[in-house]
């Protein structure tokens, strides 16, 4: 019997919960002066919690777009600029180059300067060589070592049966075969790479419009206008290699910049007199020799 109370209790306290819950109420807005009846509203707590919650859940889903995909979030405590490093590493460079400019040119004044005083160095007064500085080269016995010896025996069997020039190293340290390239464009090469015809790349036809990336990561050393080619740009890579990429519409970089991989450089096009269409002219240089960019790159 106790039981059966309790529970009667309970669930008439949890029925008058949501009678009051449900119980309707009305806002109304008055006019002071006259009492008249501006607005009015109908609302129930129901209604109010829900409104609060919804509105809450807006506000933080405003606050996260704020912080991931604006500016903003500069301004937040413990948010800073994703290019802030290499701003401040492009700083650094112009920085070196600055004072390095400044010392040369300080160097050229005070030489200029002694220069027009008349202040050079008199023959007299320039001291004869220490002869007891001089190093005896004819003591010096120009023989290999045992271990020079083991050495170049080591290299010349490693090397021995090498079938390719390709398996050969550079001068750097960079071999031919371990280089990776990213396509600059995926279209139809619809001219080979000819050097005896002085066609040192090859021609690829895209869409109109396209974006041209860049091959490598690398440094921009030249982004220019040329009459036969148009707008050119040119990127150092590192192992010594140069990729050209001409007759473009638009140029995205300048001289100097740092560019990465697979990064939009420029916009195809036909600029230059040389051009007969929208294409891509790819050269690819490797140690100051054109290769055929087809042996690297897959289009």
């Amino acid at each position: 019997m106790v039981k059966m109370k309790l529970k009667s209790e309970g669930t008439k306290i949890w029925k008058l919960l949501l009678r009051r819950i449900r119980d309707q109420y009305r806002l109304v807005i008055l006019n002071e002066d006259t009492l008249e009846e501006r607005l009015s509203f109908k609302l129930s707590r129901l209604n109010v919690f829900i409104a609060i919650g919804l509105l809450s859940i807006v506000l933080v889903l405003i606050t996260t777009y704020i912080i991931a995909f604006t500016p903003l979030k500069e301004y937040i405590p413990g948010y800073t600029d994703v290019t802030l490093q290499r701003r401040i590493y492009e700083l650094q460079l112009r920085s070196d180059s600055v004072a390095f400019a400044m010392r040369s040119q300080e160097s050229y004044l005070e030489n200029l300067r002694k220069v027009l005083g008349g202040n050079l160095p008199n023959e007299r007064e320039m001291k004869p060589l220490d002869t007891a500085q001089v190093r005896n080269y004819q003591n010096i016995k120009d023989k290999r070592s045992p271990e020079d010896s083991v050495l170049r025996t080591e290299y010349e069997n490693a090397s021995k049966y090498n079938l390719f020039k390709s398996d050969m190293p550079s001068a750097k340290g960079t071999t031919m075969h371990n280089l990776t390239f990213f396509p600059p464009i995926k279209g139809t090469v619809t001219s080979e790479f000819d050097p005896l015809r002085k066609h040192f790349g090859i021609d690829i036809v895209a869409a109109r419009d396209e974006v041209i990336k860049a091959a490598q990561d690398g440094t921009v050393i030249f982004s220019g206008w040329t009459v036969e080619t148009g707008y050119v740009i040119a990127i150092q890579h590192p192992g010594n290699v140069v990729t050209v990429y001409k007759h473009n519409s638009v140029l995205l970089k300048k001289e100097g910049n740092i560019v990465n991989a697979g990064e939009t450089i420029a916009i195809i096009g036909e600029s230059g007199e040389l051009s007969t269409g929208p294409h891509l002219h790819l050269e690819l240089w490797i140690s100051g020799i054109p290769v055929n960019p087809k042996d690297y790159i897959i289009f």
